[in-house]
């Protein structure tokens, strides 16, 4: 068994319960507080030099807050997309395999487009959900065609060509 630095246990030991609670006054839930302190912990851990952190509750809150706010995000995207496939005619059904897949999927999409800058994101989402041409999408957010162009491209290169960790 390997042993934890001392500087983690007593980060862990003295800040576990405070952060619990600070989730739990966020999601009202507390197993998604126990799993996203978790989470918090487990980030701290793998990607900070545990060490160096001279305010421990500051680093918490920072990454404890972007991991509610994806959890959150991804909370309502699952919503929708339950809501979507209630409305599907059975012929269409998917498995639930397949649901879970289909989700992944969207996931992913909306993990990547959420790096983009808004402008880039609503150009590249107009064309592509909404099906608007390019000169369309120029008039509607006042941007020159080459623009809408070049933003299409990146929300095409963000989608399809970056595989970063997650």
């Amino acid at each position: 068994m390997e042993l934890l630095h001392p500087r983690v246990e007593s980060i862990y030991r003295d800040h576990h319960a405070w952060l619990q609670a600070w989730l739990l006054r966020r999601l009202y839930n507390r197993s998604d507080a126990e799993d996203l302190a978790h989470d918090t912990f487990e980030r701290l851990f793998t990607r900070q030099d545990v060490t160096a952190v001279r305010e421990p509750r500051a680093m918490l809150t920072t990454i404890a807050k972007g991991i509610v706010v994806n959890f959150l995000r991804r909370g309502a995207l699952e919503a929708t997309y339950y809501e979507l496939l209630m409305q599907l005619p059975q012929d269409y059904a998917l498995s639930p395999e397949e649901q879970a897949l289909v989700l992944e999927d969207l996931v992913e999409v909306d993990r990547r487009l959420s790096g983009l800058p808004s402008l880039v994101r609503q150009a590249f989402l107009l064309a592509q959900l909404d099906g608007m041409r390019q000169a369309e999408i120029a008039a509607e957010l006042n941007l020159s065609r080459a623009t809408v162009q070049r933003y299409i491209a990146q929300g095409l290169h963000a989608c399809c060509f970056e595989w970063t960790e997650a």
